[in-house]
């Protein structure tokens, strides 16, 4: 789905009066409302870096970028919107949503460890061969979220911490390793 599709599917979850499984469960639709407001507050702050403007000006051949994503992810609603801002800044950049607990269930073939960590961004080729895939976060908030396991912290003690992690950073550590990747293997 594109990401007006990905909007409107959304919406639809935090608009309807019987959600369906598993936003059936009032913590997943709390969660689901909160990253909606989320994800449409970076579409109107977030901003482009320049160098990954640059980086995005120099790509010249058509590229395919898979995100495999879920309304009720909290890193999603914090990252999903800047892969949309880059994708906006190149047409040759094409984007496709993916629900990673819907057919075809692309996550299994992109794994974290042996988690279903989303979100997850695959860029392709035009042959539709895969050149890179990030996620499920930032390497500095996978630091933090992999020490928070190790401590055993509670669920609303590991989202708040990753919050706050998000709202301090602004999106530029996503911004610089999408540059660094896009770099990598786009601009020669």
């Amino acid at each position: 789905m594109n990401f007006s599709e990905y909007q409107q599917y959304f919406q639809s979850i935090i608009e309807s009066p019987d959600p369906s499984a598993p936003y059936d469960n009032p913590a997943y639709f709390d969660y689901a409302k909160l990253n909606w407001s989320r994800m449409n507050r970076w579409l109107k702050v977030g901003t482009l870096s320049d160098e990954i403007k640059e980086t995005l000006s120099k790509i010249d051949t058509a590229q395919h970028w898979v995100v495999i994503t879920e309304p009720w992810c909290g890193d999603a609603a914090h990252i999903v919107p800047f892969f949309q801002l880059i994708t906006l800044w190149n047409p040759l950049i094409e984007i496709d949503y993916q629900l990673r607990d819907s057919e075809p269930f692309l996550i299994n073939d992109y794994l974290t460890g042996q988690s279903k960590s989303i979100p997850k961004l695959v860029i392709r080729n035009e042959k539709d061969q895969d050149l890179a895939v990030w996620g499920p976060r930032p390497a500095e908030c996978q630091l933090l979220y992999k020490r928070l396991m190790a401590e055993q912290a509670d669920f609303e003690t590991t989202k708040t911490e990753l919050q706050k992690w998000y709202n301090h950073d602004k999106g530029k550590m996503i911004l610089e390793e999408l540059n660094t990747l896009l770099h990598e293997i786009s601009v020669k």
